[in-house]
C-alpha cells in the first residue's frame, strides 16, 4: 500500500453504548463489498451479541505475553502488517500494552498501522481522552489511568459518537448486556448513575463540537478563508466599559436567543497598548458578571487600532454578527475629528453585520480640555525662562547674520523656538513666545524696521500661525503629560491593590495586611483600625501626643492614622482601601458571632433532642418496669401464675429495651470521643449478615438476599458489623410497605465490598438524607416505641470507625437503600485495610 491509512474512530460517553457492535457490523458491511478486513484485536467482556456480530470476520491472532506468570494477549501489529489487510478492527484504543511489547501503548500500534497505510476503524471512550481526565475523575470519582492524546484522536479522518441515553444505557446494564450480574448494583451505584451517565454523554457531545469547530478553522486558514461562514450565529459585543455596556450585552443576548438557543456570546474588550484609555473599571467588572449570567464568554484584547482589532477578532471568530453603541461624541467632535471607531468598523466588516445601538450616553456634548494643563509648575516656569531668555539670544544672533535673503531662515527660527517652548513649559509659555516672537521679527527683520507696524495683513496672518503652532503643540505636549501621569498613577494603584491582594493570599490576615499597605502607600507615619476602644490592627509607628485623623468603617469600627494626609490625587485607591478594610472588619466579625455561636447551637440542639427522647423514649419502658415490679408487690401471693408471669415478662422486656438505650447512648459517645474499641479482623460479611437476620427473626416472606461477593473477605469487627446490619434491616423493615420483601445484597466494586439493604418505602428527601445520620433525628417520626433516633448516628460512626462507609441511594423505582462499603482485606493483613486502587469500569 501507499499512502497513510485512514483512521475512524467510535467515540463513546461511557462501556456499552454500542461501539463495538457498531465496529464490526461496519466491518461486516465492507466485507459485503469486498474490502478486505479483518478483526486485530476485539474485547467482547462476555456479552454474547457482540461475539455474534464477530462471527464471519477472519481475525489476526494475538500475541501471548507472558507478565508476572500469566498468560496476556495484545494485539500482534507485526502479525497484521505481514497480512496486510486493507482495515484493520482494533478494539479499545487506549489499552495499555503488556510490558515487553512493541509498543507500550495500543494507540502506538494503530499510528504504525497507519503510517504503514492500513485503515484503521478503533473505539474509545470520552473517560480515556487525555485532555477529558481530571473533568471525568470530578464527575464519576474515579481517575483512569489509560488516556489517548487529544493530538492523535484530532488526526483522525472520522471521529463518530456512539450516543445512548442514559436511561437506555441504564436498562441495558440492568439486563445484564453490559457486566455480569454479580456487578450490576455496584455499577449502578457507582459509575452508572444517571447524573453520571448524563454528563459524560454531554462532555462527549461538546468535545466533538469543538472538533468540529477546530476541522471548521483549520480548513478555512488552509484555503484562505476569512468570509464568514454562517454554520451558526456568533454575536460579538464591543464594550468601551463605559456604562452602556450592559444594554449591549442584553440586546446581544436576544440576538443570540432568537437564532434557536444555538448561537454564541462573545464580549470584547479593547485596550490601547500603552494601558491609557480611560475605562471604568467598576462597570467594566459589573458587564464581565452579566456576561457570564448570559451564557457568554468574556475577551480582553490589546491594540491600538481599536476598529481593525475589533474586525480581525470577529473574523478569527467567525462572527456573523457585530453589536456596538453609538458614538459618545457630539456632533461638532465627529466633524472635527472625522469617522468614528463605529465608522470604520461598518465600512471593514464586510459580510459581518454590524449593529449600532442607541444608549443614554450617545452624543454627549464636546468638552474642551482644561487650560490648566496637567504639566507641573516648574515645567511651566522653565518654558517662561526658556522664552525670555532664548528670545533676545536667538535674536541677536539672527541679528548678526541678517540680510535681505535670510527672512524666510528667520521666520522658521522663531518658530523653532515657539516649538521648543510649548514641548518645555505648555500652553501659556508657548502662546507667550509666539507673541514675543511676532512682534520681535515685525520690529526687527520687516521693513520699516525698528517699528511695530503691520503694514501687510500677511503678517497678521503669520502671527496668528506662530499662536495656532503653538496652541496645538502645547496641546499635545498636554495630553501626553497627562497620560504618563495616568500611567504612572495607574501602575502605582495596580501594585499597591497587587501587594494588599499577595498579602491576603500569603495568609497574611486581611485587616492586617490593608492596615500595613495603607500606611506604606500614603506614607503615614502611623495607622490604626479600632472598633470602639479596641485596636484590631496596627502598622508604624503611633504618636499618642499627635491628633490623629479618624475615618469612619461603619458601624464601630474606624481607621485613624497620623503623621500624613491623604491628597486629592490619592482619594481614590485610598477610599478603594477603606472599603475593602469595612468589608473585611464585618466579614472578621460575622465570622467569630459565628464561631461563638455554633458550639453554643449545637449544644442547646444536642440537648434539647437527649432532653425530648430522654422524656419519651427512656420513660416509656422504666414507666412500665417500674408498674410491674409494684403489681407484683402489692398483690402478692394474690395473683395467679398466669398474671404473675406476664408482670415479670412486661418488667424483664422493659429493662431489656431500658439496657439497649443506655448501651447506645454509651456508645454514641465512644464514637463522638473517638474512643470506640475495635477487634477486627478478616471476615466474611456474611458472618456478620446471618446473625442479624436471627436477631430481628425475619422469616423468609418479609427477607431476599443475594449475596454476590464470592469468597471475598472484608476486614472489620464482625459484633459492631452485626450492630450495622441489624440496624439497617430493622429500619428497612419497618418502612417497607406490607407485601414487599425487603432485600439483602452483596457485591465487589474495584477494592471495596459492598453490603446493600434495599427497601421499596417512601425513601426519602435528598436535601433531607444527611439528617437521618444525626443523633436523636427520626425526621419527625413521633412513634416512640422506635428508640432515641440513635440507630443510623451508631451504624455510620461504627462503618466509620472500621474505615468503611455508609451512604443512602434512591431504590430504583422507589425506596432507599443503604449502602456499607468496607475495604476489601489483604491476605497477609489482619487489622487494617488496603490502601485504594484504580479502578477502571471499561476494563
Amino acid at each position: 500500500m501507499s499512502g497513510r491509512g485512514k483512521l475512524r474512530v467510535l467515540l463513546g460517553a461511557a462501556p456499552g453504548v454500542g461501539k463495538t457492535y457498531d465496529m464490526l457490523e461496519e466491518g461486516r458491511r465492507l466485507r459485503g463489498e469486498g474490502v478486505d478486513v479483518v478483526i486485530g484485536i476485539l474485547e467482547t467482556h462476555g456479552r454474547a451479541a457482540t461475539a455474534a456480530m464477530a462471527e464471519g470476520l477472519p481475525e489476526v491472532p494475538r500475541r501471548v505475553v507472558e507478565h508476572r506468570g500469566v498468560g496476556l494477549t495484545e494485539l500482534d501489529t507485526v502479525a497484521v502488517l505481514e497480512r496486510d489487510p486493507d482495515v484493520v478492527l482494533v478494539d479499545e484504543l487506549a489499552h495499555t500494552n503488556a510490558p515487553g511489547g512493541r509498543h507500550a501503548k495500543r494507540w502506538q500500534d494503530v499510528e504504525e498501522l497507519l503510517s504503514e497505510g492500513i485503515d484503521v476503524i478503533s473505539t474509545v471512550n470520552v473517560q480515556h481522552i487525555a485532555s477529558l481526565n481530571d473533568v471525568v475523575e470530578t464527575i464519576t470519582g474515579v481517575r483512569q489511568l489509560e488516556t489517548v492524546p487529544d493530538e492523535f484522536l484530532r488526526r483522525a479522518d472520522q471521529i463518530e459518537v456512539i450516543d445512548l441515553a442514559p436511561s437506555a444505557l441504564q436498562g441495558r446494564l440492568a439486563e445484564g448486556l453490559i457486566y455480569p450480574a454479580e456487578r450490576i448494583d455496584a455499577a449502578l451505584s457507582n459509575y452508572f448513575r444517571l447524573g453520571n451517565l448524563t454528563a459524560l454523554r454531554e462532555l462527549a457531545l461538546l468535545w466533538l463540537a469543538d472538533e468540529v469547530d477546530v476541522a471548521l478553522q483549520h480548513y478555512r486558514d488552509e484555503h484562505g478563508i476569512d468570509a464568514t461562514w454562517e454554520a451558526r450565529e456568533r454575536v460579538v459585543v464591543a464594550l468601551t466599559g463605559g456604562p452602556e455596556g450592559e444594554t449591549l450585552l442584553r440586546r446581544a443576548a436576544r440576538i443570540v436567543s432568537r437564532a434557536g438557543g444555538g448561537g454564541d456570546l462573545l464580549a470584547v474588550h479593547v485596550t490601547s497598548q500603552d494601558g491609557l484609555r480611560s475605562t471604568h473599571t467598576s462597570d467594566l467588572a459589573a458587564q464581565r458578571a452579566l456576561v457570564d449570567t448570559l451564557g457568554g464568554t468574556y475577551h480582553a484584547l490589546v491594540g491600538e487600532d481599536v476598529p481593525s482589532t475589533l474586525v480581525a477578532f470577529a473574523r478569527s471568530m467567525n462572527a456573523t454578527q457585530l453589536v456596538m453603541g453609538a458614538s459618545r461624541r457630539g456632533r461638532w467632535q465627529a466633524a472635527l475629528t472625522g469617522p468614528g471607531i463605529g465608522a470604520t468598523v461598518i465600512r471593514e466588516s464586510g459580510d459581518i453585520d454590524v449593529h449600532i445601538v442607541n444608549h443614554a450616553a450617545a452624543g454627549d456634548r464636546m468638552q474642551l480640555p482644561p487650560l490648566g494643563g496637567a504639566l507641573t509648575p516648574r515645567r511651566r516656569l522653565l518654558g517662561f525662562g526658556l522664552a525670555l531668555l532664548g528670545g533676545p539670544a536667538l535674536t541677536a544672533l539672527l541679528l548678526a547674520g541678517r540680510s535681505p535673503e535670510s527672512i524666510t531662515s528667520d521666520v522658521l527660527s522663531y518658530q523653532l523656538l515657539v516649538v521648543v517652548v510649548a514641548l518645555v513649559g505648555g500652553l501659556w509659555p508657548a502662546l507667550f513666545a509666539a507673541v514675543m516672537s511676532g512682534l520681535t521679527l515685525d520690529f526687527f527683520f520687516i521693513q520699516p524696521l525698528f517699528t511695530i507696524t503691520i503694514a501687510d495683513p500677511l503678517h497678521v496672518r503669520a502671527l496668528l500661525l506662530y499662536v495656532v503652532i503653538a496652541a496645538l503643540v502645547s496641546f499635545v505636549v498636554d495630553r501626553a503629560a497627562r497620560r504618563s501621569r495616568a500611567a504612572r498613577r495607574s501602575q502605582a494603584e495596580s501594585e499597591l491593590v497587587q501587594a494588599v491582594a499577595g498579602s491576603v493570599l500569603r495568609g497574611q490576615d486581611a485587616v492586617a495586611a490593608l492596615t500595613e499597605r495603607a500606611a506604606e502607600a500614603f506614607g503615614l507615619t502611623g495607622a490604626r483600625v479600632l472598633r470602639g476602644d479596641q485596636v484590631v490592627a496596627q502598622s508604624g509607628a503611633w504618636d499618642d501626643a499627635a491628633t490623629p485623623t479618624v475615618v469612619p468603617l461603619g458601624q464601630d469600627a474606624a481607621l485613624a492614622y497620623v503623621g500624613g494626609s491623604i491628597s486629592a490625587a490619592d482619594q481614590r485607591p485610598f477610599d478603594v482601601i477603606t472599603r475593602q478594610l469595612a468589608a473585611a472588619l464585618e466579614h472578621q466579625q460575622l465570622t467569630e458571632t459565628a464561631r461563638t455561636i455554633e458550639p453554643i447551637a449545637a449544644s442547646d440542639r444536642a440537648r434539647g433532642a437527649l432532653l425530648s427522647a430522654l422524656s419519651h423514649d427512656l420513660r416509656r419502658p422504666l414507666a412500665a418496669a417500674t408498674a410491674a415490679v409494684g403489681g407484683l408487690r402489692s398483690a402478692g401471693s394474690s395473683l395467679r401464675p398466669q398474671e404473675a408471669s406476664e408482670l415479670l415478662q412486661t418488667a424483664d422486656e422493659s429493662l431489656a429495651a431500658l439496657s439497649t438505650l443506655v448501651t447506645d447512648l454509651l456508645d454514641v459517645s465512644r464514637v463522638q470521643a473517638g474512643a470506640l474499641s475495635l477487634a477486627t479482623r478478616r471476615i466474611d460479611p456474611a458472618e456478620a449478615i446471618a446473625p442479624a437476620l436471627d436477631e430481628l427473626a425475619l422469616g423468609p416472606g418479609a427477607l431476599e438476599l443475594d449475596l454476590r461477593h464470592d469468597d471475598a473477605l472484608v476486614t472489620a469487627d464482625p459484633v459492631l458489623l452485626q450492630r450495622v446490619v441489624a440496624n439497617l434491616l430493622a429500619n428497612a423493615v419497618r418502612f417497607s410497605p406490607p407485601g414487599t420483601r425487603v432485600r439483602v445484597a452483596t457485591s465487589t466494586f474495584g477494592d471495596r465490598v459492598e453490603v446493600r439493604v434495599i427497601d421499596h418505602g417512601p425513601g426519602v428527601d435528598e436535601d433531607r438524607r444527611e439528617d437521618i445520620f444525626l443523633p436523636f433525628q427520626r425526621l419527625g417520626d413521633t412513634d416512640n416505641t422506635t428508640g432515641l433516633g440513635l440507630g443510623l448516628a451508631l451504624s455510620r460512626g461504627f462503618a466509620e470507625a472500621m474505615g468503611g462507609q455508609l451512604r443512602p441511594e434512591t431504590t430504583p423505582g422507589g425506596g432507599l437503600t443503604m449502602v456499607v462499603s468496607l475495604p476489601l482485606a489483604r491476605p497477609d493483613d489482619q487489622h487494617g485495610p488496603e490502601e485504594g486502587r484504580d479502578e477502571d469500569p471499561d476494563r
